[in-house]
């Protein structure tokens, strides 16, 4: 229960900078919302491998860049998951704020995240 919880405020933060960059990059940048977006993302996939290293699992015993690596293959997975719920929301639904798309898919993504950071990348 405790590394969920962790996992979750890691989670939150992720979620914030994710939606910061996005704001950022949509209000000083000429960039549309899906590839602001996914410069978003890597900003945050970034940040959150960090602080789940740190704060929420500890390091695995894996080689830095072995746990790299499958943090980046189950983040940029989970991210495919969270831009294609994205970007179905806002094509589907013209309406729609991208923030709230954000919300949205972002909640969708984060069970498989954990999943699969906590049984693939770092694993006792």
């Amino acid at each position: 229960m405790r590394k969920l919880l962790r996992f979750g405020i890691v989670g939150t933060t992720g979620f914030v900078i994710d939606a910061a960059m996005l704001w950022l990059l949509l209000a000083s940048t000429p960039l549309g919302p899906f590839f602001a977006r996914a410069i978003a993302i890597a900003v945050a996939l970034v940040a959150t491998w960090y602080l789940n290293r740190t704060f929420t699992f500890g390091a695995s015993r894996r080689s830095i860049a072995i746990e790299g690596f499958r943090y980046g293959s189950v983040g940029i997975t989970s991210a495919v998951v969270n831009y294609l719920i994205y970007a179905g929301l806002l094509v589907s639904l013209p309406i729609l704020q991208p923030l709230a798309a954000l919300v949205i898919a972002s909640i969708a993504a984060m069970a498989f995240s954990f999943f699969g950071y906590s049984r693939f990348v770092f694993r006792s």
